[in-house]
């Protein structure tokens, strides 16, 4: 009987620079469900590999002294290096510069554009190099790109587009008939209210002021912009031809069963990727899940703060295993995770080294001392044992029913629960009293049993999160891997013999003494910040648009940029004591004595402050009820019209005095922090 076909996908990675460990969380996190499937008995396709076109890459490169090919295999490189480091079990590396890739892609640009869904025009607006995103006026945020904050271009250039209003009600429907599609609901509530509902703008897929990308093969003028170039790596990778030639994998594969993706770009693959599938005629995905971000534990990673974390620096400190049991645990199914090293030194010390390593470890020893090494059950049951089994027996439908769901912390925390209950066995059964009633020998044997089958089963769940800790484990008690369906069945071990001597599977760590090693990393990044900041610099001078372009691209541009007078710099230790946070005004009212000031109650977190801000005439209080806001936290309360305020409200201010209060771009909770 054939096995049924499974294929999982990550995004594939920007060859701008190393990826850090929230990049790398996501080839992981790939890992554990294709692992895990396979178990199930799935024939797996797992693909992952590397987005290598685009305008930035192509000022990197010449930054660097070399041509775009040599800087992109440089990066896809050390990408490759840690995806295979971090022990993932890919089929499939594509890049976007594999030949068969970029044949394909200028298939389906002519097959697109002798359909009618592609068509010449002219794109005017706001450019943000680094997302290579085209955006109006309307979606700037303060002025700036609304996907990362960065500074804005005005651009005008000649493009192809992609008609994706023709598609938009059909993948509407789709949505609609298919809850599954897009997860967590979240997402899918995003992409429908925020963009598909208002009504879709055609897309910008070419571009010709920069060379570097897949020539448009009937107009050398232009290169295919990065999303349609991109998104399409899922069906290349697999022998999709545009002329209908597809080899075996696309056919035994498509549609995709899993798409796993950053919640930031959950837009591109759950309304550009399905409509231009439409456009192929070709079924969609079945499956398209934005995982959270994993964070810096005192807000954003960035290298010239120098609190960047890389999963080969990480690997150096605690291990593979202990870094991807990290990663995939601490990460919840749909809010952003937290990493910090000295999370990371206690997860390992309490759960890696406590309740795992010292339970294999007491288990070995205690089964050299007593029986040489000999592990049997002599049929000394006892009531105690019952709970034991019941809790090993039952963890692989835990399990198995979790990763069902794509809840992977879930599922390692079932397999915790099992070693938890080992540990707990041992404090009732007292396997050291036992020893010293030879009447109690059967007994005695009989427990380490227990604890030794416990493991084994704990053991082979593992593998799929933890692979090289999972065969030590065995190997330590004399065990084999069972398959799931073994798992369901309590007592398999048989008889067998455990190693003379354990091996600790992770040694405890001294944060201290992590921290002091994490400041020399640190400040090596900081260095290395601070040289790429000067090369960014020369960039963004060389990249400049024209006169020309600039008036194009908007004619009010130079009027409505505002230059204010330069305040005396600061160091960053002089910012890093300003605390701002995302704050939700919950009550306001006018304040009497004055003609300037409203008194709003802020709800920061668990806390509510009074803060008082002169911005009567620019908003009613009723208008201020509800709003999310950007707030400076610890600033010294000070009494104003008789009241007492304690904080401060950030705005921006234009040159005619009108106000706006900052508010975060998406949804935050109050009480997040903002840095």
């Amino acid at each position: 009987m054939s096995k049924k076909p499974y294929y999982i996908t990550t995004a594939i990675a920007y060859t701008s620079g190393k990826p850090h460990i929230g990049n790398t969380y996501e080839i992981v996190l790939a890992d554990s469900i294709a692992r895990y499937k396979r178990e199930q008995g799935y024939d797996v396709r797992f693909q992952t590999g590397t987005d290598e076109h685009g305008q930035k890459i192509e000022q990197k490169a010449e930054a660097a002294g070399v041509t775009p090919q040599q800087f992109v295999d440089n990066v896809a490189a050390e990408i490759k290096r840690i995806w295979d480091l971090m022990d993932t079990s890919y089929d499939k590396f594509i890049r976007t510069t594999d030949p068969d890739h970029e044949k394909q892609i200028q298939k389906v640009f002519k097959k697109m554009y002798d359909q009618g869904d592609i068509y010449k025009g002219y794109y005017e607006g706001m450019y943000c190099t680094p997302c290579e995103s085209f955006f109006t006026e309307s979606q700037l945020v303060d002025g700036k790109c609304p996907d990362c904050g960065r500074p804005v271009q005005p651009a005008k250039e000649e493009a192809y587009f992609f008609k994706m209003s023709k598609y938009a009600d059909r993948l509407i429907q789709h949505i609609n008939e298919h809850p599954e599609f897009i997860q967590p609901v979240s997402r899918k509530n995003e992409m429908m209210n925020n963009f598909l509902l208002p009504g879709l703008q055609d897309l910008c897929v070419s571009r010709t002021s920069f060379k570097w990308g897949i020539p448009v093969d009937f107009d050398d003028r232009h290169v295919v912009y990065v999303w349609l170039d991109a998104l399409t790596n899922y069906i290349t990778g697999l022998g999709y031809d545009c002329d209908g030639n597809h080899g075996e994998l696309f056919e035994k594969y498509w549609p995709a069963d899993l798409h796993l993706i950053g919640k930031d770009i959950i837009r591109f693959h759950t309304i550009y990727w399905p409509i231009f599938l439409m456009a192929l005629g070709l079924p969609l995905p079945k499956q398209i899940f934005g995982h959270p971000w994993l964070l810096r534990g005192e807000g954003k990673m960035s290298k010239s703060v120098g609190n960047v974390i890389y999963a080969d620096d990480l690997v150096e400190f605690f291990g593979v295993d202990a870094v991807r049991y990290f990663v995939l645990h601490e990460m919840p199914f749909d809010n952003d995770g937290i990493i910090t090293w000295e999370l990371l030194v206690e997860r390992l010390n309490s759960d890696l080294a406590n309740v795992l390593g010292n339970l294999v470890n007491r288990t070995v020893s205690m089964s050299n001392k007593y029986f040489g090494g000999q592990v049997r059950d002599a049929g000394a049951a006892e009531a105690v044992d019952a709970d034991l089994k019941a809790t090993a027996v039952e963890t692989v439908t835990k399990v198995s029913a979790k990763m069902d769901e794509l809840r992977v912390a879930d599922a390692i925390s079932e397999i915790f629960a099992l070693f938890k209950r080992c540990n707990k066995y041992i404090d009732e059964t007292m396997p050291w009293a036992l020893a010293k009633d030879e009447t109690k020998k059967d007994r005695l044997a009989t427990v380490l049993y227990n604890l030794v089958e416990s493991i084994c089963m704990g053991a082979s769940l593992l593998e799929s999160f933890m692979p090289k800790t999972s065969a030590a484990i065995l190997k330590q008690v004399g065990g084999k891997k069972r398959t799931l369906a073994q798992l369901t069945q309590f007592g398999l071990y048989g008889e067998g013999k455990v190693t003379e001597k354990p091996e600790i599977l992770f040694a405890r760590l001294d944060v201290k003494e992590v921290l002091e090693k994490v400041e020399a990393l640190q400040d090596a990044q900081m260095a290395e910040a601070a040289r790429e900041n000067k090369a960014a610099e020369s960039d963004a001078a060389s990249a400049a648009p024209d006169s020309a372009a600039q008036e194009a691209g908007s004619g009010k541009a130079s009027q409505e940029a505002i230059d204010i007078g330069a305040k005396e710099e600061i160091a960053y230790d002089d910012f890093a004591k300003l605390q701002f946070q995302v704050g939700e005004i919950i009550a306001c009212e006018e304040v009497k004595k004055s003609k300037k000031l409203l008194c709003s109650q802020v709800k920061i977190g668990s806390q509510v402050k009074q803060i008082l801000s002169g911005i009567k005439a620019h908003y009613t209080p009723q208008e201020m009820v509800g709003k999310k806001v950007m707030v400076l936290v610890n600033l010294k309360p000070a009494k104003m019209a008789g009241l007492v305020s304690e904080g401060m409200l950030l705005c921006a201010e234009d040159a005619e005095g009108n106000l706006a209060l900052m508010t975060p771009e998406k949804e935050m909770p109050a009480g997040a922090e903002i840095g």
